[in-house]
């Protein structure tokens, strides 16, 4: 029967996965063993199954992983068989997954987790059956996804601040500020995720600047699978420079302080010395230099770099900073700079632009936008 009141066993069951992953059981990989399982029975050979299982990205396995041990756990409590039990079931610990105050974002990744390692139904996922598209269908009505409807922060105190010191001049700033600058500037940018941003390598295939040095052009590695529409899977970003030298005033050299270009360049140069990994952005830990860095880790560069620069004017950092909010800053700013909303578009990899005006769009009250973005410090 289904739980009616409200269960704190799927939160304690996440913190006894987590806490098994730390100590070593990861490698593991329950959900992984799970699914090949259910694809050995198929007599599928070994080689075949590798290559379909290959078709979701590490992270993703990790995820699943780990949403599917808490299932097991809840399972176990129970004494149902998690991979052979019934919609019923299945419906009961998704229900407490919202009893306990879980988004509905976070109950499509147990339920994408549970598909993945559960055998299913009569030929079909569990993610098809007709009762769980309506209970999911019902959730999402339940549980409205809201969004920030005007900026968490202020883009041009970021900016000011990334002008001056603690984050110039970038010749002699540690690595650790430089490291966060060359981040946020590309971030703001490219107006692209934190994993294609993870994806950027400075392998020459990957990464090159133009011959008089004012442009940069960046690829992700061929591996790389975006999250965005499949036709930006190859997509080169070239950046142009911001405010390059000559200068005409003092206003406009402080403006080349925030050039992603010249910002890069030197995180580059200064890196390559003890580099070991082409991943764009390494490790300046003491205790791990020079290796490549999370995409968890990337995230948490981009945060901290805005919460420094807001302690550098002085200003307490606002809380419940991300680091995704740089995408929709970026992109309506450069809306609200006269960019057109195709290249907004073409710059973020959107197909169109219903996920701009869903998710993204800020009130913020043919331009480049990544000189559009950057030139928000001089409003």
């Amino acid at each position: 029967m289904m739980r009616a009141h409200l269960s704190q066993e799927p939160i304690l069951s996440f913190m006894n996965c987590l806490s098994q992953f730390r100590e070593g059981a990861r490698g593991s990989s329950l959900g992984l063993a799970r699914d090949r399982a259910n694809l050995n029975t198929l007599g599928l050979p070994p080689r075949v199954v590798a290559t379909i299982q290959n078709a979701r990205a590490s992270a993703t396995h990790s995820l699943y992983d780990c949403k599917w041990c808490v299932f097991e756990e809840w399972c176990k409590g129970r004494q149902l068989l998690s991979y052979q039990c019934s919609v019923v079931d299945i419906l009961g610990f998704l229900q407490d997954l919202i009893d306990a105050g879980k988004s509905f974002s976070t109950i499509k990744v147990y339920l994408a987790a549970i598909a993945a390692c559960h055998v299913g139904f009569d030929g079909t996922t569990v993610g098809q059956h007709p009762l769980i598209r309506r209970f999911m269908k019902g959730a999402r009505r339940s549980l409205p996804v809201t969004r920030r409807a005007v900026p968490g922060w202020d883009l041009s105190m970021v900016l000011e601040a990334l002008s001056q010191q603690p984050f110039e001049p970038l010749g002699t700033i540690p690595l650790k500020l430089l490291s966060f600058k060359a981040a946020l500037l590309l971030a703001l940018a490219s107006a692209k995720h934190v994993s294609d941003l993870h994806a950027l390598s400075v392998h020459p295939s990957c990464t090159n600047f133009s011959l008089s040095g004012d442009k940069i052009f960046l690829r992700p590695i061929p591996a790389f699978m975006p999250k965005c529409f499949p036709a930006f899977t190859c997509e080169v970003l070239e950046l142009s420079a911001f405010h390059p030298p000559p200068f005409s005033s003092a206003e406009d050299q402080r403006l080349n302080a925030l050039c992603p270009v010249l910002a890069l360049r030197v995180y580059i140069d200064r890196t390559s010395p003890f580099r070991r990994s082409d991943q764009l952005f390494i490790s300046w830990a003491p205790q791990n230099t020079g290796n490549p860095i999370s995409k968890q880790h990337l995230s948490h560069w981009l945060v901290e770099a805005i919460s420094l620069a807001y302690e550098s004017k002085g200003v307490q950092p606002p809380e419940g900073l991300k680091a995704h909010s740089i995408r929709g800053m970026a992109v309506s700013w450069a809306l609200f700079k006269g960019v057109s909303l195709q290249d907004i578009c073409a710059a973020a990899s959107w197909a169109s632009p219903h996920t701009f005006v869903r998710y993204y769009r800020l009130d913020v009250t043919h331009t480049l936008v990544a000189h559009s973005v950057l030139g928000v410090g001089s409003s």
